[in-house]
């Protein structure tokens, strides 16, 4: 059971970062200044996760840590109209508060995407949560 649930959060990160590195590869062609910076940025965690991914596909030690990382980088999920980050990888499940005069909490999910936001401002709405997916998948590769 252990094996085919890393085999699975493997092949995930490794969908999931092909995927990603072709969009920031797509989104740093124009060589535009801020934007290049934000893809370069993205280029990095992209190809980390997908290294991640093949070296637990592999079954290296290193890998299940590598994995950890790149689960705990897709964990937050932050909206706020000062600064925003978030990145998943081959698939999310997000839980979110919005943050204005009537919170509410939702749900959104998606398989075989990617994406990645990082940039000093943020949407009219704001709001914080997590991925439990790769909260899940994180937990997941704690087991021994």
């Amino acid at each position: 059971m252990r094996t085919t649930l890393f085999r699975l959060i493997g092949v995930l990160e490794i969908a999931g970062g092909l995927y990603g590195l072709a969009a920031m590869l797509h989104r740093l062609l124009p060589f535009g200044a801020h934007d290049s910076l934000i893809a370069l940025i993205g280029l990095a965690l992209y190809g980390f996760v997908l290294a991640a991914g093949v070296q637990l596909i592999a079954g290296s030690e290193h890998g299940v840590r590598m994995s950890r990382w790149a689960q705990l980088l897709q964990l937050p999920l932050i909206a706020l109209p000062v600064f925003s980050y978030a990145l998943h990888c081959g698939a999310f499940v997000n839980v979110f508060a919005t943050l204005q005069a009537a919170p509410r909490l939702g749900i959104d999910w998606h398989l075989g995407s990617q994406g990645f936001v990082l940039a000093v401002a943020g949407p009219s709405v704001p709001r914080l949560g997590i991925n439990l997916l790769a909260l899940l998948s994180w937990l997941v590769l704690r087991l021994r």
